[in-house]
Parts: C-alpha cells; sequence; structure tokens
C-alpha cells in the first residue's frame, strides 16, 4: 500500500472514531471531496481535542493552541508542532499528534483555507480558555459557537467553492455550525455543568436555548438552498436532519436518538 493510500485509511479510521457527526455523510462524498472534507475535519478535530482536554489546565491550553494557530499561520512546521507537544504527548490523542498528517492529506488547491479556518479556531478557543469560557450573554454564546463549530461552516463553504465552484453565504454557513454545536450544548447542558462549565447565558432558560438552536438550524435551512450538487447537498442534509431529531427528543425528554433512528434518517435522505 501506498503512504498516500495509508494515510487516506488512517484518516478513515480517525474519522470513524472521532465523529458520530460528519462520518456517515463524509463517507458518502466523491474522491476528492471525500479526502479534502474528512482531512480538514481532522485538522479542527486536533485542535478541538486540546479545547475540550479534562486533564490539561487552562494556560496549557492557551499556549498550545495559541502556538498551533501561529504555526499554522506561517506554512507550518511538522517538527516545530512535535516539539510544541512533547511535554503533553502522553495526554493528547492521536488525532492532535497528527494534524501534520491531516494537513498532508489536504489538497494543494484548498489546504491553505483549511490551515486557516483552523488557525482562526485555535486562537479563538485559546482566548475562550483565558476567560474561563465564562458566557454572560448572547453576544458571548454567538462568539463562543462562532469559534468552535461556525468556522467549519465557512471552511466547508470554501470546500464546495474549490470543488465545483458552489456560492453559498457565510453568514448561513455559520449559522449551520452554530445550530449544529447548540445542539451539542442542549444535550450536554448536565454533564457540562457537573464539570464546572456552563455555555448557557446568565438569565437564560432551557426554552431560550432551544429557540437559540432552532433559529440557527432554521439559518441552516437557508443555507441549504444554494447548493444544487446532489453529493454535497447529500453532506449537508444527514448532519442537520440529526440536529432536528435530536432537538425533538430533547424536548420530549429523551437524552439522544436512537442508532435506529439515525439509520432511518440516513436511509430516507439517501433514497430521497
Amino acid at each position: 500500500m501506498s503512504e498516500a493510500k495509508k494515510l487516506q485509511k488512517d484518516a478513515m479510521h480517525m474519522l470513524k472514531l472521532t465523529s458520530r457527526t460528519f462520518y456517515i455523510p463524509i463517507t458518502m462524498l466523491k474522491s476528492p471531496l471525500k479526502e479534502t472534507v474528512g482531512s480538514a475535519y481532522l485538522c479542527m478535530r486536533a485542535v478541538d481535542e486540546i479545547e475540550d482536554h479534562e486533564e490539561l489546565d487552562s494556560e496549557v491550553k492557551q499556549h498550545l493552541l495559541r502556538s498551533a494557530s501561529t504555526l499554522l499561520k506561517h506554512g507550518f512546521d511538522d517538527r516545530a508542532y512535535h516539539e510544541l507537544l512533547k511535554p503533553y504527548e502522553a495526554l493528547l490523542p492521536e488525532v492532535t499528534l497528527r494534524l501534520g498528517d491531516w494537513i498532508r492529506l489536504c489538497p494543494d488547491g484548498i489546504v491553505e483555507n483549511v490551515k486557516e479556518s483552523t488557525s482562526i479556531m485555535a486562537s479563538g478557543m485559546a482566548d475562550w480558555a483565558e476567560k474561563g469560557w465564562d458566557i454572560k450573554n448572547r453576544a458571548d454564546l454567538d462568539d463562543y459557537t462562532y469559534y468552535v463549530a461556525g468556522l467549519v461552516g465557512v471552511m466547508l463553504s470554501d470546500i464546495w467553492h474549490w470543488y465545483d465552484g458552489t456560492e453559498t453565504d457565510h453568514e448561513l454557513a455559520i449559522g449551520y455550525g452554530r445550530g449544529l454545536q447548540a445542539v451539542n450544548i442542549l444535550r450536554n447542558q448536565d454533564e457540562d455543568s457537573e464539570r464546572g462549565v456552563n455555555f448557557v447565558p446568565e438569565g437564560w432558560t432551557r426554552d431560550d436555548l432551544f429557540l437559540y438552536t432552532e433559529r440557527n438550524l432554521e439559518q441552516a435551512d437557508e443555507y441549504m438552498k444554494d447548493i444544487n450538487t446532489r453529493t454535497i447537498k447529500l453532506f449537508c442534509r444527514i448532519p442537520l436532519a440529526l440536529a432536528k431529531r435530536t432537538v425533538k427528543a430533547l424536548k420530549e425528554g429523551r437524552e439522544k436518538i436512537s442508532r435506529n433512528e439515525v439509520e432511518t434518517i440516513v436511509e430516507d435522505i439517501k433514497n430521497d
């Protein structure tokens, strides 16, 4: 097996391990979109795992994220990145340690966009780590969800345009990402609270959070209207449908949707 083929295989395996939302739709994309979206997702996941890590303190997270952001801005030196992570490599997951591999997998024509979005994400996450993830109002929530998820929407829009010239609205793309993240915040509210983290603005009820989520998912619906390429539309519809069904389940008092519901949603969209 060639090195490139092995890297592609490693990336798909890593996607399966790290993404409940995007693994299935990524597998349905055609080459080179499959490799491109897969590598882009893994780049962002690499920095996200630093921000989410339960054993790293805030100052370490800030240092790693800001340093990674700088490296991504300036061509990315894999050796310097490994030196940066060396004191923490026993703690960090493989997806983070192999950021250089995921960058190598990304095609030349779009890799700079992916690095730029990932760099902005890492810098924004560092700022929120410095603030202790203290979200006081809607503006704070918008800012936080932009860095951790809205940028995923921006990156995807860049990829669609690179692939076949598809033009999408970047603000709606941010809404798409925000909507998916807001569903995660709703779903993990109790778990986050137990570990001393709260992503809900002061004074907001759970109903307010549902409204915020649904308004962003409406922007995701608008975002979809600009996409005509069938495989891209299929890719975008699946996470959105899963998010909407999860909101419905949460309103019914369930923690999440069943595996059977996921399979049914995916099959219905594939056969539509």
